[in-house]
């Protein structure tokens, strides 16, 4: 297993890390055998948070033997005060069954705090606090706004920034990882599939791992997925031709916005699944329709017609993606699908 240096922290992480977020669907004893299974690989960087249902606990009951300095946990919290930030940060010490959290990470930040306000003094103050007592070892920052992870460059406070990377990448956010390194910064790339739509998974793990200041995190629920993973990383697999063609395939395909299925614009009011439904046309295109081309599929999609237009799925929404508007243009793609599943099904 090859290790990267995380930034300036001196935490020296697996190249393939574990992203924990997938745990809230399996049982706690398949959890746990997954994630001893990624620690018997060589993989010692585990990232989870306290919005993901019970990935701590599972997380805690995984490495509560194993000697706590062979492996780096980080978390989060949405707290975004004193007292919910240490109300977090206290519960996930003890779901996690640990003493300190090696990386303590503002989740989802979508503004960022303005330098002497008292919204940033209370802020940063308590993280502060918190890491000097030793319940934290390292803050960072998770965003899906680039201008927030900009920001984040030049803060005192934070040392890693996690923000979506895949291959899907432009250039700006290619150049930002380099601006990361040049400053110090751990940089940490979440949703390196692209929630899904990324079809490359060798030419996934390529790309980032010639990123030489980028940790990727991997989200895994399955032993397969790790073993996948771990061969790559054996294997040394290298970007060729055929990987760049795939890569080039793919950016065509999901050229200009679409979800990335952070799920952030949800619940609706009206009770649209709003993540699966705003990325059907793409699924459609690149996954079994069966999946989708069933009951189930029909009345998930014909909720977007009650869709009100009260727009709290914009606000929401890190990517600033017109999401009834782009539901609509999903309904469409899935009427023409179903349409046509219904003529060859009779």
């Amino acid at each position: 297993m090859l290790y990267k240096e995380l930034g300036k922290t001196g935490l020296n992480v697996s190249a393939v890390s574990f992203g924990a977020l997938p745990l809230m669907r399996l049982q706690e004893a398949d959890a746990v055998e997954l994630l001893r299974a990624a620690y018997d690989a060589g993989i010692n960087y585990f990232d989870t948070a306290r919005h993901y249902q019970d990935s701590e606990n599972k997380v805690g009951e995984a490495f509560k033997d194993v000697v706590r300095e062979k492996i780096y946990i980080a978390t989060k919290t949405y707290g975004r005060n004193r007292k919910d930030i240490t109300s977090d940060l206290e519960e996930s010490l003890s779901r996690l069954k640990t003493d300190y959290i090696d990386l303590y990470q503002l989740h989802n930040l979508r503004e960022y705090p303005e330098a002497g306000s008292d919204y940033a003094i209370e802020l940063y103050d308590t993280l502060l606090e918190a890491k000097k007592k030793g319940y934290i070892r390292h803050i960072g920052v998770t965003t899906h706004r680039f201008d927030v992870a900009q920001a984040a460059l030049d803060s005192d406070v934070f040392e890693t920034i996690m923000f979506p990377l895949s291959y899907l990448a432009t250039d700006k956010e290619i150049a930002f990882t380099k601006e990361c390194s040049a400053k110090g910064k751990g940089c940490i790339a979440m949703k390196a599939l692209s929630g899904g739509l990324v079809r490359s998974i060798p030419a996934a793990y390529a790309f980032l791992n010639e990123e030489a200041d980028v940790v990727p995190i991997w989200g895994m629920q399955r032993i397969s997925e790790l073993n996948e993973f771990i061969a790559l990383e054996k294997a040394g697999v290298k970007l060729n031709e055929a990987l760049w063609s795939e890569i080039k395939k793919d950016k065509e395909e999901l050229a200009g916005n679409f979800c990335r299925g952070c799920a952030y614009c949800m619940p609706c009011p009206v009770g649209i699944e709003i993540e699966p439904a705003n990325r059907m046309a793409l699924f459609l295109g690149r996954t079994d329709t069966a999946i989708w081309l069933n009951d189930k599929g029909r009345a998930r999609m014909d909720l977007i017609k009650e869709c009100k237009e009260c727009r709290q799925c914009v606000s929401r929404c890190p990517y600033e993606l017109n999401v009834p508007e782009t539901l609509k243009q999903n309904l469409k793609v899935y009427d023409e699908y179903y349409e046509r599943y219904l003529r060859e099904k009779a």
